[in-house]
């Protein structure tokens, strides 16, 4: 398996225990989001603002896109990015794709008390507790349907998570 793909919803764990799942495999870690902000020199609610959900969802391709190319690498992808069929196709055929996820209240607690969270991206169903509700009913199916593997973080600490992950892998 040449990449590993963390799914899921804000706040599920991906860009924490994607770091640590890279450091325990030996392998490069790379946060899709970041990666999208460096390359368009904005924040992701800048790149909403200005271009809209059509233009944010582009760039997100375009990431995942050149991610994919990638070996040896845990990829942490953006909570929208299996919206979209040709980027579940994309990450099926490069690697597995891990789908972390936790309840609502586990969610809105962790996205809630993260300052970068509300300076850089943007509120996607209203805001709230309620935004978390909504994108993840939305979504839940498809993260299951394209996942090989679903983890659950609440209750857990990161490493734990990270360690469930690579004893699924055999490392």
């Amino acid at each position: 398996m040449a990449l590993l793909f963390l799914v899921g919803p804000r706040g599920s764990g991906k860009s924490t225990v994607g770091r640590l799942l890279a450091r325990r495999l030996g392998w490069g870690f790379v946060d899709a989001d970041a990666r999208l902000e460096e390359r368009a020199g904005m924040t992701i609610r800048e790149v909403f603002e200005r271009e809209g959900e059509v233009g944010f969802r582009e760039r997100e391709s375009s990431a995942l896109s050149e991610l994919a190319e990638l070996d040896a690498h845990v990829i942490a992808t953006g909570g929208g990015v299996v919206l979209r069929p040709e980027n579940r196709e994309r990450m099926a055929r490069r690697g597995a794709i891990v789908y972390l996820t936790a309840d609502v209240e586990t969610l809105w607690r962790r996205t809630s008390g993260d300052a970068s969270t509300a300076e850089r991206r943007p509120a996607l169903a209203g805001g709230g507790r309620e935004e978390v509700e909504r994108v993840v009913a939305a979504r839940e199916a498809i993260y299951r349907s394209c996942a090989q593997l679903v983890a659950v973080t609440e209750g857990k600490t990161p490493e734990e998570v990270a360690g469930e992950i690579a004893g699924w892998l055999g490392g």
